[in-house]
């Protein structure tokens, strides 16, 4: 994520000893599934001296997330789309009320290597502020943070396609409510059930347990009121999913 130049500017705004942060501290949780890319995160933008921002807490998935912000309360949440227990999606929806508090808001910068359309707009229609891919600079992420914690939305700028596409044109679908109930993760893994993976497969493509697997074919199942996966395999077809 660094590169000379970000460095260079970096070293510029230390020099001036004004830093990114003007004087002012944002607190930020980091959630990301990968230990190391939380470290090397924590080493690019969590030195609050240098750039005003301090890093209150760290979670690697859902339930680990939504603890930590809610004993937190950063007033911004970097968060990967990708996630086990549900994806960011699944963090954005259980933290509705702290998003909502008109006194103390928790905002979301979804952070994640995806560029996908459907992952951006999953996390912007879940209420995040902005969405930015794993390539960009320190600096730029720094004054991303500041951005969104002062309530402005934040896009990689092919990004902002994405959300421009699918909220300001008339000819954006509808949208889909029975597949609005499935998280990020159990969307991807109705996808791969549907083109005929085994549940090993699957496990072994998205980095999670034949257990897990199961729970989240059995959840979509449930979620969408069918009784196996052949009739899932008909659901996804038809909506042209597979």
């Amino acid at each position: 994520m660094s590169s000379e130049g970000a460095q260079q500017d970096r070293a510029g705004d230390e020099a001036a000893g004004g830093g990114a942060a003007g004087g002012r501290t944002v607190r930020v949780v980091l959630v990301d599934d990968h230990r190391m890319f939380r470290t090397g995160v924590q080493a690019e933008i969590g030195e609050t001296a240098r750039t005003g921002v301090e890093v209150v807490g760290e979670a690697a998935d859902v339930d680990q997330a939504l603890t930590v912000i809610t004993a937190t309360r950063p007033e911004v949440v970097l968060l990967d789309v990708h996630l086990p227990g549900g994806g960011g999606v699944e963090v954005l929806r259980r933290s509705a009320a702290m998003m909502g508090d008109t006194e103390c808001p928790v905002r979301f910068l979804a952070l994640s290597v995806s560029d996908a359309a459907e992952d951006v707009i999953g996390v912007i229609r879940g209420g995040a502020r902005g969405y930015v891919t794993k390539t960009i600079t320190g600096t730029d992420l720094v004054n991303a943070v500041f951005r969104v914690a002062d309530g402005d939305a934040v896009f990689s700028p092919r990004l902002a396609g994405f959300v421009l596409d699918a909220f300001a044109s008339t000819d954006a679908p509808p949208v889909d409510e029975d597949l609005d109930r499935l998280t990020q993760r159990e969307r991807e893994v109705l996808r791969l059930i549907a083109r005929g993976y085994a549940y090993k497969e699957i496990a072994k493509q998205l980095f999670i347990s034949v257990k897990t697997v199961e729970s989240h074919v059995s959840a979509v199942l449930r979620k969408l009121q069918l009784s196996n996966r052949h009739e899932l395999t008909r659901w996804a077809a038809a909506r042209r999913l597979v």
